[in-house]
């Protein structure tokens, strides 16, 4: 690939639009500009009204153009942006006349590629930038938002930062007499580790909620056949996706949707019901509901109120729902939440009941740094060599190169250090305006 090509790509959602952004990136794009224009005195960062024509003088569009000079642009190269109509044969041709002035399509991520390499973002400001652009939920928005405007890189920095100087002082201990060296910091260097092995540990626990957060919480409703889980399903969803029926075994795929709750992102599944049966395609639907409880963040465990049904187990990441309120008098579990799916009833309370889960798995992420997988493998590999470095005790050559090692793995994670399938995997996440 190479970065001095001139690129172009549509910046905007792809469909028939009121209006369509065109963004154009590389060195030297003064004369083209000009040519697009029709006149070569303009300014930077001012729009312009033009007709703009084709190799031939026909009119393509009537366009808005801007000028962005480097370095004070998004790639940090020379940046032009074409704001037209959004018919989809108006960006053709606009495509096809850019072909004809030596420029080339872009590939996914390129322009960001470009803003990397011109140290206008780093690797964790493009994980910000793709989790921005498939924001979904006001939660999903907050948190890559602040991860694109550099909180997380923050973070990062200074846990490397760190590292570089406790290494620093490790082979100084191996070079220089004691009394030429601060007191006692062999002792302070071994605390600092420590104290850094605690941060990146924390942070890596809080994968799961950053998870759930980014892609969203799986709900699952679980339990034997005729529990209610389908009513139970359509009265969360507000309509009627899944079929209810008394026949038992109705339920043989598992069936979802998407709610929006408190600004999370939620997915909610009904489930084939859990029993015994000679019944092939029932039983491949009953270990599709066993597959979903694996992979749920939150459990509902939903049990017949009219029958003599054992009660869930009561893990941490289960809620026991009692349907059927409405025809039993049964309410005398107090860690159950009483519903009739058919009525309503309780239907407020198992909302609130399912709030205070996620918060409690949620916690206190959102203040905190943003862990996908790709950031929680390379913290995992710095807290390995942290957790070595302790172990070596006063081994100071030993314990430099550790620390040296886990400051290397953080800079992988900002692309200070970064091989070329890890960069590669971060841009193909975004589109080809970006």
């Amino acid at each position: 690939m190479n970065n001095n090509d001139t690129i172009f790509a549509l910046s905007s959602g792809h469909g028939k639009s009121g209006v369509a952004v065109v963004r154009i990136a590389g060195d030297n794009l003064h004369d083209l500009f000009a040519r697009l224009l029709g006149r070569s005195n303009f300014d930077a960062r001012h729009a312009y009204f033009a007709n703009l024509a084709d190799n031939a003088g026909d009119l393509i569009d009537q366009v808005i153009l801007v000028f962005f000079a480097a370095p004070h642009s998004f790639t940090g190269t020379d940046v032009i942006e074409i704001h037209s109509h959004g018919a989809p044969a108006v960006i053709n041709k606009i495509f096809d006349f850019l072909a004809t002035t030596g420029a080339r399509m872009a590939s996914r991520g390129e322009f960001s590629r470009r803003a990397f390499y011109n140290g206008k973002m780093d690797l964790t400001d493009i994980d910000g930038l793709a989790a921005l652009l498939d924001a979904q939920t006001e939660r999903q928005r907050r948190a890559a938002l602040k991860s694109m405007m550099g909180r997380d890189s923050q973070i990062y920095d200074a846990w490397r930062s760190q590292m570089i100087e406790i290494a620093a002082y490790a082979a100084a201990i191996l070079d220089y007499a004691d009394d030429e060296l601060p007191t006692n910091i062999g002792e302070k260097i071994r605390d600092k580790v420590q104290i850094l092995y605690n941060e990146i540990n924390n942070a890596i626990s809080r994968y799961a909620a950053s998870r759930a957060i980014r892609s969203g919480f799986n709900i699952t409703l679980a339990g034997n056949t005729n529990a209610g889980k389908s009513s139970l399903f359509n009265r969360l969803v507000g309509e009627s996706r899944a079929i209810v029926s008394d026949t038992p075994g109705t339920t043989r795929d598992v069936i979802d949707a998407t709610l929006d709750i408190d600004g999370y992102m939620v997915s909610i599944s009904d489930t084939a019901g859990l029993r015994d049966t000679d019944d092939e395609i029932e039983q491949i639907g009953i270990q599709r509901t066993n597959d979903e409880i694996k992979n749920a963040d939150l459990i509902l465990r939903v049990v017949d109120g009219t029958q003599n049904a054992p009660i869930a187990s009561g893990a941490p990441n289960e809620i026991t729902v009692i349907n059927k309120s409405d025809l039993c008098d049964c309410k005398n579990k107090n860690d159950a939440i009483y519903v009739s799916a058919k009525t309503g009833d309780g239907i407020d309370n198992l909302m609130i009941a399912i709030r205070k889960k996620i918060d409690e798995l949620v916690g206190n992420s959102e203040s905190q740094i943003t862990v996908n997988a790709r950031t929680r493998a390379l913290m995992m590999d710095a807290q390995n060599e942290l957790r070595t470095a302790i172990s070596v005790g006063d081994n100071y050559d030993m314990f430099a190169e550790h620390v040296r090692r886990a400051a290397d793995a953080i800079g992988k994670i900002l692309g200070t250090i970064s091989a070329a399938d890890v960069m590669d995997a971060t841009f193909s996440q975004l589109c080809l305006g970006k």
